[in-house]
């Protein structure tokens, strides 16, 4: 299942905000392939995407907020395109890493969207993401398997978290 299905599914389930990709439609709206100037205003996007949902969820006093993306994946996509990051996207990405990510693995069939590319170099780019991820020592779980047991692994972790959280 793919990140922003998964996304939605958990946020129905947990009744919350799922922050969205902004480089979709950033992308849509360019007609035309991201060059690495795109990558600026995609972090910037991203990033102010990511805080409006913060603060919402903040003033509904969620304990909650899922992304379907966030800062690492423009740092691991630059990277794989341009073989560069600029380093204030890189330092945004660790400075704003979530509490813990949830990589989905790539044991399922690749589909395409009209947006994604490069659907046979997924284990360069599962590479990349598992290789940023350690490095901006980010908590990370690997979400594997079928669409059902996908869903049903991160709403485990979820739960798992926010009884943590709550408990201490």
């Amino acid at each position: 299942m793919g990140k922003t299905t998964l996304g939605a599914q958990l946020a129905a389930r947990f009744g919350v905000a799922c922050v969205p990709e902004f480089v979709r439609d950033y992308a849509a709206a360019k007609g035309a392939p991201l060059d690495f100037r795109d990558h600026g205003p995609i972090a910037k996007g991203q990033m102010a995407l990511e805080d409006a949902n913060i603060a919402a969820a903040t003033a509904r006093g969620d304990a909650l907020l899922l992304q379907d993306t966030d800062l690492v994946s423009t740092v691991v996509y630059c990277h794989h395109y341009f073989g560069r990051c600029p380093e204030f996207i890189e330092q945004a990405a660790i400075a704003r890493r979530p509490t813990h990510y949830l990589l989905l693995d790539i044991d399922v069939p690749w589909i395409a969207d009209g947006i994604r590319d490069r659907g046979e170099q997924r284990d360069e780019v599962q590479a990349l993401f598992r290789e940023t991820l350690a490095r901006f020592d980010a908590p990370v779980t690997v979400v594997r398997g079928k669409w059902d047991e996908r869903l049903a692994t991160a709403a485990a972790l979820i739960d798992v978290l926010l009884d943590t959280h709550r408990h201490g």
